[in-house]
């Protein structure tokens, strides 16, 4: 691990436009995505594929009804399922992943966050991509002030930020405590 933040270190910093949320979501999300790839999780890109494959059908069928004599395809049903696919399926994901292969685990993580407009509450939950499946771990959330991880410059403070996410890794990782 010494050998990742000495090479974090030799990065040149991420820096945000402060009064973007856009911006500053964008930067969180991305070191978020190295941290947990880091940690052995290889990224699981299938949803990413399966959209970009909707994608490109729905184009495809814009462009047929732009010059296609009707004015409104048939197609209104067909771009409802797509949307709603892809909202019930992915949320706020920013990273799907497969299981590390050290782990018992069958499941990967599907990593989601959120920055409201106009706030400055940033919130990070990790939850397992198979939440039937018996090895599935109980979803967790952190939400913290983006304040606590950027300077007034917008440089992002990436060692305080790679111990909060990895704790919340840790957290999740945590075996769950049987009831008797």
């Amino acid at each position: 691990m010494q050998d990742k933040n000495s090479e974090s270190a030799n990065k040149s910093p991420k820096k945000a436009n402060l009064l973007d949320h856009h911006s500053i979501k964008h930067i969180l999300d991305e070191s978020v995505t190295e941290i947990v790839t880091s940690r052995g999780y290889v990224e699981d890109v299938r949803m990413s594929n399966i959209r970009l494959f909707l994608g490109t059908i729905i184009i495809v069928i814009a462009l047929f009804a732009q010059f296609y004599k009707k004015k409104f395809p048939e197609n209104r049903d067909f771009l409802i399922l797509c949307i709603l696919i892809i909202y019930t399926k992915e949320k706020n994901a920013i990273l799907f992943t497969y299981p590390p292969a050290d782990s018992f685990t069958s499941t990967g993580l599907v990593v989601s966050s959120q920055l409201p407009r106009f706030s400055d509450m940033y919130t990070l939950v990790i939850a397992s991509a198979d939440p039937k499946s018996i090895s599935a771990n109980q979803p967790i959330k952190f939400t913290k002030s983006v304040t606590q991880w950027f300077t007034k410059d917008g440089i992002l403070v990436e060692g305080l930020f790679w111990k909060d996410v990895e704790a919340l890794i840790n957290e999740y990782q945590k075996e769950p405590k049987k009831s008797k």
